[in-house]
């Protein structure tokens, strides 16, 4: 797996020994961040839940956001974000790894809020309770302007709107897609 593009284009990313994690092609992430690209300067804050590798936050960094969030629940998905920060020397103060599940992430209230949120959890992964509890804290969560994208197998239908949360647009590549929310 490689970054696409940015300052650390090219640059290869450890994957995972076990076969447990997904890692988001580099063909959907390409497909991703060209949706992304205008979104994306140097006041942005990127969180990437369900991390994994880390590689889509990475890839927000190398485009030029300003911070990332990582979170995932696995001890040793965090210590491989944080391999893949290191290999690449991000700066330490762009980046926050945090171990909890992302459904736990997304009930709390925080400082600051994020400008565009990337969900991929496991395919079977029930995201309605997850997109009830984002609906719920949204304001906490995103900008004005901010974007919640769930990556999830094209056979899971995902609703078009929760609470004030509405999808705007859908992506598909192969068997995935990628549904694009906004506050309305």
């Amino acid at each position: 797996m490689r970054i696409i593009a940015g300052e650390y284009r090219g640059r290869i990313l450890k994957n995972p020994a076990d076969q447990r994690t997904r890692p988001t092609s580099d063909r959907l992430r390409e497909t991703l961040f060209n949706i992304l690209t205008p979104r994306i300067d140097a006041r942005t804050r990127f969180l990437d839940l369900c991390a994994g590798t880390g590689a889509i936050g990475i890839e927000a960094i190398s485009r030029g956001a300003n911070f990332a969030t990582f979170v995932d629940k696995s001890q040793r998905a965090c210590a491989l974000i944080e391999e893949n920060l290191d290999l690449l020397a991000v700066p330490e103060e762009q980046t926050a790894i945090i171990r909890t599940p992302a459904e736990k992430f997304v009930t709390r209230e925080y400082p600051k809020a994020w400008d565009i949120i990337f969900y991929d959890p496991p395919y079977q992964q029930d995201y309605r309770s997850f997109l009830l509890e984002f609906a719920a804290n949204a304001s906490s969560l995103l900008t004005p302007e901010g974007i919640l994208i769930a990556e999830h197998h094209f056979k899971t239908n995902l609703p078009d709107a929760i609470g004030e949360v509405r999808r705007w647009r859908i992506t598909k590549q192969g068997e995935t897609q990628l549904s694009f929310y906004q506050v309305k």
